[in-house]
Formats: structure tokens, C-alpha cells, sequence
């Protein structure tokens, strides 16, 4: 099934308060970082800038993902785990019972649109 808006997404989280969560985690980007447009690509709700990826999110049934640029990932790993957010080596995880650290977030969407800052791509290379 492909998704063209961010409404059918939210429609694929079962959990109605995974649901909530999720959608206030997007409506807080949208309102903090009103340059960014948000679109499906790839299934996945995203901000893009310019034509340029900046961030995505996703969930799964225990927890919210999100997805910045890699090496920005790598350069807040350390405050990820401070903050008990688990990861891989493409997104970091909060669990739907944990605060989301806002100033955080903030600060990651921040690096990421100064790190694509003239990008002609959609990933960094």
C-alpha cells in the first residue's frame, strides 16, 4: 500500500495513544521548523528542505523512531543514550512511555538543516 499524506500514516499506528504521540512529535516540527515541508517518501513521513532530506519518523509497536541524517546521528549519540533512547546505526528510538526530549530534538533538526545547507542531494553523501 503506498501513502501519499501524512493522515494515512497516522492511520497504520493501531495504538490510539502511540497515535496521539506521534502526531504531536510532527505538529511540534512543523510549527517549530516552518521552513521544512513535511512528505511521504519511501511510506515515511519526512521534512525535507529544499529538496533535501532532513529528518524522518516512524514507529513500531514500542516505540516512536526518528531519523536524521547518519553522521549527525553520530554526532549526538552520546546525548541520545544520556536521555535513554535506545538506536541503530540509522535512527534512534523513544519508547512510547518516555518523555521526548524537545530541546534535543531541536538541536538535531537544527544540525540537520545547517549540515544540508546547499545540498543538491537528497541523502548526504
Amino acid at each position: 500500500m503506498t501513502m501519499d499524506t501524512p493522515q494515512e500514516f497516522f492511520a497504520t499506528i493501531p495504538n490510539e495513544t502511540h497515535r496521539a504521540r506521534f502526531q504531536e512529535v510532527m505538529q511540534w516540527t512543523g510549527r517549530t521548523f516552518p521552513d521544512l515541508e513535511i512528505t511521504i517518501k519511501w511510506n515515511q513521513p519526512m521534512f525535507i528542505h529544499n529538496g533535501t532530506f532532513i529528518v524522518a519518523y516512524g514507529a513500531a509497536s514500542k516505540y516512536l523512531t526518528v531519523a536524521p541524517e547518519i553522521q549527525v546521528l553520530q554526532e549526538f549519540l552520546d546525548q541520545i543514550t544520556d536521555n535513554g533512547y535506545g538506536h541503530t546505526k540509522m535512527k534512534f528510538q523513544i519508547r512510547w512511555n518516555q518523555e521526548v526530549n524537545y530541546d534535543l530534538l531541536h538541536d538535531i533538526i537544527e544540525r540537520c538543516v545547517e549540515f544540508k545547507k546547499g545540498s543538491r542531494t537528497f541523502w548526504a553523501g
